[in-house]
């Protein structure tokens, strides 16, 4: 038993405490994800008191840690006074429900449990928060027996109480399970009609001609700082925080010259993303492979940048984008230039370019890489343009491919730049090419 950050727990009792727990295999292994797990339970609002790594070839099939480490653990917590303890794992029906019955002082999450109350805090739209609570009900439905168990003690608790019950299970803890599937298959229903609005959006951008690009990476790793330098606002929320971001923002950017496409801010990844959460989020994710671009953005200054580079692109290829035209964007550079840790992120990323969202270094240089690749096969063309067809004019500016128009007294002279389906569409209007 480790203890952490004992010298904070005098001044935050109005905080969770939490024991967290993990397996450690002979080799050693097991070390980054328990640093990550104490980032995910700071993040859900608990200070971490203590942490127990257990090492051992495979986990429990009972209780994970074994009978004997259980009763360890139950030491440790009354020494505590710890009000939940949190495994750094995905807990099966049988472990969870053991464990919430021998740890019957406090709750017991597994590491899938906390990532879904962080993402039931941070929903702030009606299909964000729609998205995480089907979630959490799939999470929910096989461990009902364990939980409502744990939430009748939870009823009589001292502190907040709050982490791991926030989002349907709060009131449906005793509800019957076909109830539960009821909602499940009701709010199903809801997202696909969601899926299938997003879709015909797709389709009238794909239409408009409008190229689109979408940030994609670990959680944290500046996606959010990097949307809001590239589209000139602070529109999108930067705070440092996993998961800071779950609502996507789509618009619309300047590349220079006329040029224009839309950029989208996307949930950030993580290592193991619950299956729930990516088949809840199925119809914002899938936005990605519709892409014509991702920027994949990575802490270039994190010790674990190159895991997380791979955690991240696990995710995008469960999401069939791996095919998607890729940029790797190591940002915060200005924490590491000229290290050899940059050094290390630029060889192992491939298609790389090293930014600063945060000092703006390297973002016009991204600019040009974003409008080179989106446009270069595109044909440039001059056109006369009629005034009684000035909505052939609308159409290029919408779609973000007019470089130049000049009014003439008996039309209006355009210099654009067009794919081959838009030429074929404005043939009739073209002078030069």
């Amino acid at each position: 038993m480790n203890d952490f950050d004992a010298e904070q727990t005098t001044e935050n009792e109005e905080f969770e405490r939490a024991i967290l727990v993990g397996i450690e295999d002979l080799d050693g292994k097991g070390r980054r994800p328990m640093r990550e797990l104490i980032e995910l339970t700071k993040t859900a609002g608990a200070l971490v008191v203590g942490i127990v790594n257990q090492s051992r070839n495979k986990p429990d099939h009972r209780t994970f840690i074994g009978a004997g480490k259980v009763e360890e653990l139950k030491l440790d917590v009354l020494e505590h006074a710890a009000d939940l303890v949190i495994f750094n794992t995905e807990l099966s029906p049988i472990q969870n429900r053991n464990l919430v019955a021998a740890l019957d002082q406090c709750k017991v999450l597994d590491r899938t449990e906390l990532i879904l109350d962080i993402f039931a805090q941070h929903a702030r739209s009606h299909e964000g928060k729609m998205q995480v609570d089907l979630a959490q009900l799939r999470y929910s439905l096989p461990r009902l027996s364990g939980r409502g168990k744990m939430m009748d003690r939870i009823r009589g608790g001292t502190r907040g109480g709050s982490i791991g019950v926030r989002g349907p299970g709060e009131t449906k803890i005793d509800t019957e399970r076909r109830t539960i599937r009821r909602r499940i298959q009701r709010m199903g229903a809801e997202l696909e009609e969601v899926r299938t609005r997003r879709g015909v959006e797709r389709q009238s951008r794909a239409r408009s001609g409008m190229p689109s690009v979408a940030l994609v990476g670990y959680t944290n790793a500046g996606k959010s700082t990097l949307f809001n330098a590239l589209a000139g606002s602070d529109e999108v929320s930067t705070r440092s925080r996993l998961f800071e971001t779950l609502d996507p923002t789509t618009r619309r950017i300047s590349l220079g010259e006329g040029r224009q496409c839309l950029i989208s801010d996307t949930v950030g990844f993580i290592q193991d993303l619950p299956h729930h959460l990516v088949a809840a989020f199925g119809a914002t994710l899938e936005e990605l492979a519709e892409a014509d671009l991702l920027l994949h953005v990575v802490d270039a200054s994190d010790d674990f940048a190159l895991e997380q580079y791979d955690a991240a692109n696990e995710v995008v290829a469960r999401l069939g984008a791996q095919n998607v035209l890729t940029i790797g964007v190591l940002n915060k550079v200005d924490l590491i230039a000229g290290t050899r840790q940059l050094e290390r992120v630029d060889r192992y990323v491939p298609n790389s370019m090293a930014v600063s969202a945060l000092t703006g270094e390297g973002i016009e240089e991204l600019r040009q890489r974003i409008a080179d690749l989106l446009f270069v096969h595109l044909i440039a063309v001059t056109l006369h343009i009629p005034y009684d067809h000035m909505e052939v004019v609308q159409v290029l500016h919408d779609a973000g491919m007019v470089v130049e128009a000049t009014y003439e007294a008996e039309h209006v002279i355009v210099r654009s730049e067009l794919d081959e389906a838009m030429v074929a569409r404005v043939r009739d209007f073209v002078v030069s090419d």
